[in-house]
């Protein structure tokens, strides 16, 4: 049987990577675009007077009830008032305050900021978190959830929580009240229960005009900023602060979403599946070149034995 030389195998070769290709359309890489009629909330931290009616109402409504021992709750420094130090797998919602001097501190909001082209999403890998393109609402379907906790890497502002206190454990992070109060109500609870305005729900777009008007109408109350409106491709969760974002806990991003760049080389080194088909046809060519290698040298064998009669003839 006449062996296959290298212009046969890489013939072969070729013709299964056209037949691989054409059997398999590239994935098309669309341009990311934002969307301003999506839901969403503003926070106002000048108007926020740390009350914590939003997170009662948000477990309340959600049935996150946790252990206050394991959420490590405690005063802060002034002795003023408990709370969670951070999100976790039974708190969606938190208030927590930050203070410079005696004259500068805030009160901040955390929860999910339902990006515009999350992370969280885009590494998943059985589409355990999904994104609604009508509402905007990033949310977790704990039932396909395979426990990788990808999302809570992926995420730039560190916002999903796995509930590792739990035997049957899942991501808990805000859904915009998807399944209780916003289908019950048309609103968000946390929204709903603000005392004060210092949560706003509605459009996109709406929020933005409010978030605008508020910095023309009163410019020396607030930093010339909407936190969201582009960073990371832009978010849902929108803020006004009269304090540094950074100093409130919220990192300082880029305005292009690291979803989409990393799915632009995704789509490049994977377009048509190039990329594994030239890796493994240059592994079977290396394969089967030091096969033929193998076969073709001496026999180390035989000359060994020739050896060994000569030796017990002497």
């Amino acid at each position: 049987m006449t062996k296959p030389s290298r212009r046969d195998f890489l013939k072969i070769m070729g013709a299964s990577g056209a037949a691989l290709l054409a059997g398999r359309p590239a994935a098309a890489s669309q341009g990311h675009q934002v969307s301003n009629e999506t839901l969403g909330m503003l926070y106002d931290a000048t108007k926020c007077v740390g009350c914590k009616a939003c997170m009662s109402a948000c477990k309340r409504v959600n049935g996150d009830y946790g252990s206050l021992a394991y959420e490590k709750a405690k005063f802060d420094s002034d002795g003023l008032w408990d709370a969670p130090q951070d999100l976790s797998g039974s708190t969606r919602t938190l208030i927590k305050l930050f203070k410079e001097s005696d004259r500068s501190w805030s009160y901040f909001k955390y929860s999910c900021m339902h990006c515009q082209k999350p992370s969280c999403v885009s590494v998943c890998p059985v589409s355990a978190m999904t994104r609604d393109e009508v509402t905007g609402i990033v949310d977790y379907n704990k039932n396909a959830c395979i426990g990788c906790r990808y999302c809570q890497v992926a995420c730039a502002f560190n916002i999903p929580k796995f509930q590792w206190d739990k035997a049957i454990p899942q991501i808990v992070k805000c859904d915009l009240c998807k399944s209780t109060n916003l289908r019950q109500k048309g609103v968000t609870a946390c929204a709903e229960v603000c005392p004060t305005g210092a949560i706003m729900f509605g459009r996109r777009k709406d929020l933005l005009a409010e978030a605008n008007q508020r910095l023309q109408q009163n410019p020396g109350n607030y930093l010339n900023h909407i936190y969201g409106e582009k960073e990371v491709g832009g978010t849902n969760h929108l803020y006004l602060s009269a304090m540094q974002f950074n100093k409130l806990g919220l990192p300082l991003l880029k305005n292009e979403a690291p979803a989409e760049f990393s799915e632009k080389i995704q789509h490049t080194i994977y377009k048509g599946f190039i990329a594994p088909v030239a890796l493994y046809s240059t592994l079977c060519y290396v394969a089967v070149k030091n096969k033929k290698k193998g076969e073709e040298a001496p026999g180390h064998g035989a000359d060994d034995g020739k050896a060994g009669e000569g030796d017990h003839g002497a």
